[in-house]
Formats: C-alpha cells, sequence, structure tokens
C-alpha cells in the first residue's frame, strides 16, 4: 500500500503522545462519553456511573444481575487496565460477576489516586462505570480527528482494535486505514461502506458499522469536537456492531453553543495551574521544569522554550499571554509562576506589538508589589514603548535583572535556576530578595 503524506502524518502522531499545547480543548468522562454517544442513537452497552461503593454495589444488584460488567475507574488518563493505585491495587479495570465484588472494587478505587503511564503522578478516582460485558466476535479501532495535513476531518480505522493503537501504528504502519473527509459534504456512504470493507465487515455487521459511523460522523460535527475515538470498535456473534469505550474531546472555542457538555468539566482532573490560567484567559500548559517562562505568542514561546534547553536548562511551564493582555492578566500570571514550588527563575520575554511592553512592566511591578515575589525575574523587552517600560522597572525599587537579547535572557535564567537549585539540595537558605542576586 502506499502511505501519503496524510498517512505519515496521522502515523506520526498516534506512534508517538501528542505535543503540548497544539490546541485546547474538553476532554471528558468515558460515561459521559457514552450518554453523548447514546444520544446520537450510536450502540453502546448497557452503564451507569457510582460514586460510592454501596451505589456501585446496588447499581450491580439492579442493573445487572444475572450477567457479567465490567468495572472501569473514571479518570482521564489513557492506560488504565494496566495503572497501579497507590495504594497497592492494581488495574483500573476489572471484570465483575456478583454484587459484593462491584464493591469491593469501587472501595479500592474510589478516594485513591491511579498511577499510569500517561500519568506518572496519579490521578484521582472519584468516579467508576459499571458496564455490561460485551462478548466480541473481534475487536477494531475508529476514530475521527481534525486533520491539519488534509485541512478537514480524517477518520481513522484499524481492524486491530481494543489494545494500544500507538504500538499497533508503530509496529505496522499497514494496519492504521485513513480516509480523508470533505468537511464541506460530510462523511458519504460510500466512504462509510468502503471503511466497513477495509476492516473486514460482511453483511449485517456491515450495515451497522455503516450507520454507527455516519451517527459518529454527525456527532463529530454537531457538538464541535476534535476528536472522536473508539477503541474498541466490537462485532457481536450476532452481527451487532457496538461501542465498547469512547474518548470525545471537545473544541474549548465551542464552549459558548456547547453549554451542556462543558457544565460537566471535571476540574480535579486538570491542572490546577491551567484551570487557573483559563479564568483569565491565560494560554497556560505546566511542564516538568523549573523556569517558568511568560511570553505574547505561542510561536516566541515555543522559541523560547527551545533556547532555554540549548543553553541547559528546562521550561516549566508553556504561557502565553497574548497580544491583548492588560495588567490584571499580567499579574495572574506572575501569581501562577510564582506558586510553583518547582520553578527556580522567571524569565519574560516579550516582544511588544501589539502588546505593549510597559503594561507587561507595570504588570509586574504590581505582582512585586502584592504577592512579595522572591524568585529571581530575568526580563528581555523589544518593541512597543520599550523605553518607558525599562524606565519603569529602573525605577520601581525592585531590582530585576535585564538581558539585550532572548539569548543572553536564556542564559542568565539558567544561570540562576541553577543556583537556586544547588542552594536548595545543600539546603543554604539562599534568597533573591527583591529580584536581586
Amino acid at each position: 500500500m502506499m502511505i501519503s503524506s496524510v498517512t505519515r502524518t496521522t502515523l506520526n502522531r498516534l506512534a508517538k503522545p501528542q505535543s503540548i499545547g497544539a490546541i485546547r480543548c474538553l476532554n471528558v468522562h468515558e460515561y459521559i462519553s457514552m450518554e453523548t454517544m447514546n444520544s446520537h442513537h450510536i450502540a453502546t452497552p448497557l452503564g451507569a456511573v457510582a460514586t460510592t461503593a454501596q451505589e456501585a454495589e446496588h447499581i450491580y444488584a439492579t442493573k445487572f444481575a444475572g450477567k457479567d460488567a465490567v468495572i472501569k475507574a473514571q479518570v482521564l488518563s489513557g492506560g488504565r487496565g494496566l495503572g497501579t493505585f497507590k495504594n497497592g491495587f492494581k488495574g483500573g479495570v476489572h471484570m465483575v460477576t456478583k454484587p459484593e465484588q462491584a464493591y469491593e472494587y469501587a472501595n479500592q478505587m474510589l478516594g485513591e489516586e491511579l498511577v499510569t503511564k500517561q500519568a506518572p503522578n496519579g490521578i484521582l478516582c472519584q468516579k467508576v462505570y459499571l458496564m455490561e460485558r460485551v462478548y466480541m466476535r473481534r475487536e477494531m479501532y475508529l476514530s475521527i480527528m481534525m486533520d491539519r495535513a488534509s485541512g478537514g476531518p480524517l477518520m481513522v480505522g484499524s481492524a486491530q482494535g481494543g489494545t494500544s493503537i500507538e504500538d499497533v501504528a508503530k509496529a505496522n504502519p499497514d494496519a492504521i486505514l485513513t480516509m480523508p473527509i470533505d468537511i464541506t459534504k460530510g462523511l458519504s456512504k460510500g466512504q462509510a461502506m468502503e471503511m466497513a470493507t477495509k476492516l473486514g465487515l460482511e453483511g449485517k455487521s456491515h450495515e451497522k458499522a455503516v450507520i454507527l459511523m455516519e451517527n459518529l460522523y454527525d456527532m463529530f460535527i454537531s457538538m464541535d469536537c476534535t476528536q472522536l475515538e473508539v477503541n474498541p470498535v466490537a462485532e457481536t456473534p450476532d452481527g451487532e456492531v457496538v461501542v465498547c469505550d469512547a474518548k470525545v474531546n471537545f473544541d474549548d472555542n465551542a464552549e459558548f453553543r456547547q453549554s451542556s457538555i462543558f457544565s460537566r468539566r471535571d476540574h480535579s482532573q486538570e491542572d490546577a495551574r491551567e484551570v487557573e490560567a483559563s479564568k483569565y484567559d491565560l494560554n497556560y500548559i505546566g511542564l516538568d521544569g523549573n523556569i517558568g517562562c511568560m511570553v505574547n505568542g505561542a510561536g516566541l514561546a515555543m522559541s523560547t522554550m527551545d533556547i532555554i534547553q540549548l543553553k541547559g536548562g528546562s521550561p516549566a511551564n508553556f504561557l502565553d499571554v497574548g497580544g491583548g493582555a492588560n495588567e490584571e492578566q499580567v499579574q495572574k500570571a506572575f501569581e501562577i509562576l510564582n506558586a510553583d514550588e518547582n520553578v527556580k527563575a522567571i524569565l519574560v520575554n516579550i516582544f511588544g506589538g501589539i502588546m505593549r511592553c510597559d503594561v507587561i512592566a507595570v504588570g509586574i511591578i504590581n505582582a512585586a508589589k502584592e504577592i512579595g515575589m522572591k524568585k529571581p525575574l530575568v526580563i528581555r523587552l523589544q518593541g512597543t514603548n520599550v523605553e518607558q517600560a525599562k524606565a519603569l522597572i529602573e525605577g520601581c525599587g525592585f531590582r530585576m535583572i535585564l538581558a539585550d537579547d532572548l539569548e543572553d535572557a536564556a542564559a542568565k535564567a539558567v544561570g540562576v535556576a541553577e543556583i537556586a537549585k544547588q542552594a536548595e539540595q545543600l539546603r543554604l537558605g539562599v534568597k533573591f530578595e527583591g529580584f536581586g542576586l
């Protein structure tokens, strides 16, 4: 099979973790995805969510009597089945055959943090989802996502479902099927039939799969999804085609018209810093370094993080204040950076075009006055009102490290961060009073 540029792009995406900061989107729990699919006439197994062990036991006894069920930890992370809870309980997905099992498993999961490959620090489980067990003839993979390379929706399928699709893409690229969709026309029945055939479906199962794909696409468009992933899609012995597990992301820009789904956002599953930043329209994504960054413009932010790494440092975050930030937003950005215990130094890199340098300076000074920042601050300013900004900084009473260019700023930030890090490790009690050295 000839592999197109679209396919190569998709395979690269599937074979490695998603890059940080490409698009902001709402990620909802599995049970919400299933409920949403039901409302779009997409077949899913019987299921119910529980918040206590007693409720899980009652749900199994009343809804699944005489049936096998699966109990799943509701955390926003992949790899739940292979994860381990911090209390030592292994696995976030288990088979249940009697009410007391539902109680026992739920009791071990609820209120505990599940550590997975995607969430190595653990993520709190506050709900469990009980779902009817589906006996499968075989498992398939199916997803629809917005794809930059094809300029619209892309349907991805594989006959090898039920396992990590990233591993499948890496081990056997030919097992991944891709089909660009013209967003002005939508998914045609012919395209759905072609994908069903390529998945190896026949007869009743083929017909059911075509209907499933059409309904999935309708949901994808009508709900402003950025990704709708089903793994596995199950073909049952009697020819039904059922969604057994799903991950759905929604475009944050569509919140104004998708209020019902956004009202179900679980902030406890998200980075608290990112939640706080979003309240002030700041584009913030936490990383694992020790140099806090505040930049205007996503491209400049990425370049700043790159040069920090080239100088031997590691960025603690992606933070883009945008071109229209006000003093309050700048102050809030600094509060977030200052509160991060991992941050040892802060680098501000502003190229003032729409964003005025003096607004940044005022925000920094107000933050210093109100929250008493003790971390060293390196500032590189260029562009609109830069001289006024420098005058404000020089006369504010705080010592700040000014840099002439980005390379100089990055080198200074890496240097003071290393001093702070080593002083902390040696318990020397070094303090950077008033941003001084």
